[in-house]
């Protein structure tokens, strides 16, 4: 597999699944450094810090689990952060020497609320294992999601439309992120539980007039 990105070309993972909900979010965070907390985001970061220990590894029979595994892919150009990945006794996967034993890896996300329509989350799972993939040469087939909302496991598998999507998404985020391009505002419902809201400004922004017209409107008013 031939490489296409280095180590300074290589973005967040995490972010494509902004990338899908919102192109303009993804620029925002990740081209013009913008960050915004809300309520939504604060319990996804408070249940990421209960499960992420680098330093935590379990053992369950034939199952060992390690949690914080970073992971890269030099074809996608993708770098992050598995939140656990529990690697599986199966012949048919990797040798891993410090067990003596070939395991197959399941990379598991944790997310706080509860399944979507869209596969927003499904495609920072399989970025994970398309890196995981690349970096241990093993066939990565399925994985999961578990959602604090529902308190339950969802199964996800890595199928070529899902895999061929994490393709498309990472190349055109690398084209905006090469061009410093930000989308310009394309309100829906979502933007109501934005935590960038009062950045992106969607009701200002998307209306017919100018910024500087609004601007100058608005002084004309005082």
């Amino acid at each position: 597999m031939t490489s296409e990105y280095t180590a300074e070309d290589l973005l967040p993972i995490s972010g494509i699944q902004h990338f899908l909900f919102c192109r303009r979010q993804w620029a925002l965070i990740h081209v013009e450094n913008q960050w915004q907390e809300n309520q939504l985001t604060y319990e996804g970061r408070v249940l990421h810090e209960q499960v992420d220990d680098p330093f935590f590894t379990e053992s369950r029979k034939n199952i060992f689990i390690s949690r914080s595994v970073p992971v890269a892919s030099y074809t996608l150009g993708l770098t992050g952060i598995c939140d656990v990945v529990e690697f599986v006794q199966d012949t048919n996967g990797v040798f891993l020497p410090q067990k003596g034993s070939t395991y197959q890896p399941f990379p598991i996300e944790y997310k706080r609320g509860k399944p979507k329509k869209d596969p927003v989350d499904e495609v920072q799972l399989c970025a994970q294992a398309m890196c995981l993939e690349e970096m241990l040469s093993v066939s990565v087939p399925e994985g999961a999601i578990y959602y604090g909302q529902t308190r339950h496991r969802e199964p996800v598998h890595f199928t070529e439309a899902l895999q061929q999507l994490v393709r498309d998404l990472s190349l055109e985020m690398h084209g905006y992120y090469k061009r410093g391009y930000t989308p310009k505002v394309k309100p829906s419902k979502a933007c109501r539980s934005c935590s960038l809201k009062e950045i992106c400004l969607p009701d200002v922004l998307n209306k017919k007039d100018t910024v500087v017209s609004y601007i100058k409107n608005y002084l004309g008013e005082l």
